[in-house]
């Protein structure tokens, strides 16, 4: 539920990319009435950031903790989506134009949150004038990306003992 009406799906057969992704704007700039998105250096949003992928990939998915904090970290661009202030979803994009750490907080998943935040990075991506993204997609999240533009590439292989894939989206 979104503001108290039933979500839609951005992702419908009929439509052509850019009708989905202009669908897909408009439910971003509804859900930008009840949520604000930061995009920020690590030094500016690590304690926000690390809060949220604590949760989601250090408890919730038993990741080890020497797995998740990388070199990356400092050098990329981060985004976190706040709700009232509090941290509710992150991401992060690199110089090689790889999005990785996508978490949102259990009580905020299904909610157009992670649509809404990928949007935005797709967003600055562009005003970067990047070509193109690529992702690490976690098995079950396949589809989330799909409803966002990005292809499948490559076989499925273990990351920290989770499935994923390569997805890529080219402007």
């Amino acid at each position: 539920m979104i503001n108290g009406t039933s979500k839609t799906s951005v992702k419908s057969a009929n439509l052509s990319d850019q009708e989905q992704f202009e669908t897909a704007l408009f439910y971003q700039e509804n859900l930008m009435l009840k949520f604000n998105i930061v995009a920020a250096d690590w030094a500016t949003l690590k304690q926000d950031a690390q809060f949220i992928r604590e949760r989601v990939f250090i408890q919730e998915q038993q990741i080890d903790a020497a797995e998740e904090w990388d070199a990356q970290d400092p050098i990329s661009l981060h985004f976190v989506v706040y709700a009232d202030l509090k941290p509710i979803a992150t991401a992060r994009l690199l110089d090689n134009n790889s999005i990785g750490r996508v978490a949102v907080l259990k009580a905020y998943r299904g909610q157009g949150i992670g649509q809404l935040l990928m949007l935005d990075i797709i967003q600055q991506a562009q005003k970067q004038q990047r070509k193109a993204l690529k992702l690490s997609a976690q098995v079950h999240a396949i589809a989330f990306y799909q409803g966002l533009g990005f292809k499948v590439e490559g076989a499925e292989y273990l990351d920290c003992g989770i499935p994923h894939r390569d997805m890529s989206l080219i402007f």
